[in-house]
């Protein structure tokens, strides 16, 4: 058996409706591209949030038991490690096992030590190539980039750096140099287009017009595109809670161009499969190549205030190279985009990437767990022209399907999709699937949905005709709603989850500020 390589394109906030083969009005032809090659599906889960999506993605298990319950801050004894657990395998690490090369460009997020090099970096975890940064977000213009294990100066990046190219670029040098001593592991984990909104003047100029609808139009003209391609259908209307009225007129320039930027940063991660795509096909390894594309949570719906200070400078630094003041925090004074400026596109932007779905990255109602997702191997049986599979698939799917596709065994907590890929029409309605973060709480048996916000009440919904999770049915089903809390009991007791007002009662009594440690 002919082992494949195998590519994982991870894009950061990235919301469900936002590229083009999901309903959204970007312009993405290569993800166009990618979709026309394989598969995609409509109900695809990841965590709400990018370290504990990392953990599984990589591991195959629930976040939880592998110590990245919150996000990288080490919260011991009483609360989860904040690094990826050492008696966990990587999927690096057992591909390693099989014969492959594996690299890591991007983001890491998965070590509670950003500065150090530790046993909880990615060269020790299975990764022969590592060009990245470790804490979970950084300036575009000015990186606090890792090679390997040694931190580059701002020197060494040169005039015109862009992070986003500079990923593109060493996954592409990766796929021309070891194309032919195949098998290969290439993680493509793109940091857009999560915050700050920084872009090249070119990408933001081809969308300064495109977003002045408002946020209701745009929505509602997703909601129709969802339907039409058969992703999302019977959704006959956009759940409670959608976006404000649409800007007053002295904010609207400030607003499209929000929505504007974080658009370009888009439209540089195509850019950038393109260029993968191209390595492939011009080293003739794409049939013998499985390409996966999915975000690792749904739209980010952080507003970051002025004069923002919760972060440090390898997060958000304070002046650029050459010594100018960077403007921090969302004012509708000052454009985003440039190296002097470090902005978010906040909640109600959010809501659009989300379409149709209710809450944001954070939140386990749909907008915060379901990703786009596109699935290729042209010579593993997976059918090219964009079909839709309508079974659901999880995050920790990803370590059991590759380990299948190249003949290795698993001890996770996810299943194999490649039957799903391979026969999309065949759906798959008996899987039971949890969450759980910061509190936030959910069960998907089948159809039907039971989930919580932090110290509210359980709601209930059939997903199979409420995505959107528009009526509640809790009141009329109290029987279906104390078996699913119960399995989601059972769950969370397994895998080590820590009943939330614990692990604030433990905060609360060493005196660390709630907001500092949940992110």
């Amino acid at each position: 058996m002919t082992k494949p390589n195998v590519i994982v394109i991870l894009a950061d906030d990235l919301g469900y409706s936002d590229i083009a083969p999901f309903g959204g009005e970007m312009d993405t032809p290569n993800l166009d591209r990618l979709a026309s090659r394989g598969v995609r599906m409509s109900s695809f889960y990841v965590t709400p949030r990018c370290s504990p999506s990392r953990a599984a993605l990589l591991t195959g298990r629930h976040p939880h038991s592998v110590g990245i319950g919150v996000l990288t801050t080490d919260h011991r004894p009483n609360g989860y490690r904040g690094s990826l657990s050492l008696d966990a395998p990587t999927l690096a690490e057992r591909l390693s096992e099989h014969g492959y090369i594996n690299g890591l460009f991007g983001k890491w997020h998965l070590s509670s030590e950003h500065r150090t090099p530790s046993d909880t970096w990615p060269t020790r975890r299975g990764f022969d190539r590592f060009r990245g940064i470790l804490p979970g977000a950084s300036s575009f213009y000015q990186p606090p980039l890792v090679e390997q294990e040694t931190r580059l100066s701002g020197d060494e990046l040169g005039e015109g750096y862009y992070f986003t190219d500079d990923i593109t670029a060493s996954g592409e040098q990766f796929i021309r140099e070891h194309a032919s001593q195949s098998p290969f592991f290439l993680y493509m984990a793109y940091t857009a287009p999560h915050w700050p909104l920084q872009a090249r003047e070119e990408e933001i100029a081809q969308y300064r017009d495109r977003f002045r609808k408002g946020w209701t139009a745009l929505r509602t003209e997703r909601l129709r595109r969802l339907d039409e391609l058969g992703l999302v259908s019977g959704v006959d209307r956009l759940p409670p809670g959608h976006p404000t009225p649409d800007w007053s007129d002295d904010e609207a320039d400030w607003q499209v161009e929000r929505m504007a930027v974080y658009a370009a940063q888009v439209a540089s991660l195509d850019q950038g499969v393109g260029r993968l795509l191209d390595a492939l096909d011009e080293t003739g390894a794409a049939d013998d190549t499985i390409v996966l594309f999915l975000s690792d949570n749904g739209g980010c719906a952080e507003e970051l205030p002025p004069g923002l200070d919760r972060f440090s400078e390898l997060v958000c630094p304070r002046t650029t190279p050459d010594g100018r003041e960077i403007v921090i925090g969302n004012d509708p004074a000052v454009m985003p985009g440039s190296d002097t400026t470090y902005q978010s596109y906040g909640r109600d932007w959010a809501t659009v990437s989300n379409t149709p779905f209710r809450m944001w990255k954070r939140w386990v109602h749909e907008g915060g767990i379901s990703t786009p997702f596109i699935a290729s191997w042209p010579g593993g049986g997976i059918p090219a022209g964009g079909a839709i599979s309508h079974s659901a698939g999880h995050v920790i799917d990803v370590v059991a399907t590759v380990m299948d596709a190249v003949g290795g065994t698993h001890d996770t907590d996810g299943e194999s999709l490649l039957s799903a890929w391979r026969h999309p029409s065949v759906v798959d309605h008996d899987r039971t699937l949890f969450w759980e973060h910061i509190g936030n709480a959910a069960v998907r048996r089948g159809s039907y949905k039971l989930v919580r916000e932090w110290g509210s009440a359980w709601e209930l919904y059939d997903i199979s005709t409420d995505r959107s999770e528009s009526e509640d049915l809790a009141d009329g089903r109290p029987e279906m709603v104390e078996e699913l809390a119960e399995l989601w009991e059972a769950w969370a007791r397994e895998h080590g989850v820590i009943p939330w007002e614990d692990f604030l009662r433990d905060l609360d009594a060493r005196g660390i500020s709630r907001a500092r440690a949940v992110g």
